[in-house]
């Protein structure tokens, strides 16, 4: 350790290198384990998408067809972006004497990077709710719609801007920059789809079973 602080004070460098890797394996709970979403994801229905007919989410005149975003599904106060921020975020706090929640810090599982601004920070919905739509979803009341775009099962929180370039793409089109993170990503998503209903499309389902793969690979050192 001596020798690396005079490195660091020879080289004028301003940080030790002494802060562990994110850890960005992380899943909400409830998620399948591996074993249980490969069974669960040969089970779902294969079909193509459907279409966005109908679709929207602008809630400025009314249409927005999964209610209003983040809504307060258990009637404690905290809205479901709140609730994944406090969930995922380390150090949290919160504005006084409310839910919401305005620093902390996150080990993003999308990118293995660490953030520290919550304004970069958005939540993701891994099953797109426009995929949602196209599987089943449209076809749903309102009401299961809600319940379905709030499910803290689907939510996680990443940066915004990796989260705006997923935007409503499936697994065949997209997958998270963070290579070791498909085992994850494909449980979770595996997890949503089952849990409602939803068919899968012969490419998504291919992309899914080969992040499920990635989970009898060892890490690497």
């Amino acid at each position: 350790m001596r020798w690396l602080l005079l490195i660091i004070l020879l080289t004028g460098c301003s940080a030790l290198p002494l802060s562990p890797a994110p850890q960005t394996d992380r899943v909400p709970p409830g998620t399948l384990d591996a074993v249980t979403a490969r069974t669960s994801l040969a089970a779902l229905p294969v079909a193509a998408a459907g279409r966005l007919d109908g679709y929207s989410r602008d809630c400025s005149h009314g249409a927005c067809v999964f209610g209003q975003p983040w809504f307060d599904t258990d009637g404690d106060g905290c809205d479901q972006r709140s609730q994944v921020l406090a969930r995922d975020l380390s150090g949290v706090s919160r504005k006084p004497g409310r839910c919401s929640v305005q620093s902390g810090t996150l080990d993003d599982p999308y990118t293995s990077t660490r953030l520290t601004d919550v304004s970069k920070i958005q939540i993701d919905h891994v099953v797109p709710l426009a995929e949602m739509w196209r599987s089943g979803a449209a076809g749903w009341v309102l009401e299961k719609r809600v319940t379905a775009a709030n499910d803290l099962r689907n939510l996680v929180a990443v940066s915004g801007k990796v989260n705006q370039s997923k935007g409503d793409k499936t697994p065949d089109e997209w997958m998270p920059p963070n290579a070791s993170y498909a085992c994850s990503y494909g449980r979770i998503y595996v997890t949503v789809k089952v849990a409602y209903g939803l068919t899968v499309a012969p490419a998504e389902r291919a992309a899914l079973e080969n992040a499920l793969a990635t989970c009898d690979t060892p890490p690497a050192t």
